[in-house]
């Protein structure tokens, strides 16, 4: 969904030095955002704005907390960001 270009614009990189690691964290974010929207592929597609928002911030929160990421307080924004579209379950 995103590529490594919109990627390291929304980084602000200018270099390769970081790409395999940059599209590594691209896999990673779009992964986690689906698990804590809990959507189907399709609904995945459907919400691809907010999707979007979700992946862009988790890229760059791991990016820049590479050393220090704190995975509960990333989870906890990606819920706030993704309530509207987030399945419920019981």
């Amino acid at each position: 969904m995103i590529t490594l270009d919109e990627a390291k614009s929304v980084l602000r990189v200018d270099f390769s030095d970081d790409d395999a690691y940059i599209t590594q964290l691209i896999s990673a974010s779009e992964k986690l955002v689906r698990d804590v929207a809990r959507l189907s592929d399709d609904e995945f597609v459907q919400n691809e704005d907010v999707v979007r928002a979700a992946a862009y911030y988790t890229i760059s929160y791991l990016y820049e907390h590479r050393e220090d990421a704190d995975m509960h307080e990333l989870t906890m924004m990606l819920r706030s960001i993704l309530f509207g579209i987030r399945k419920a379950v019981f």
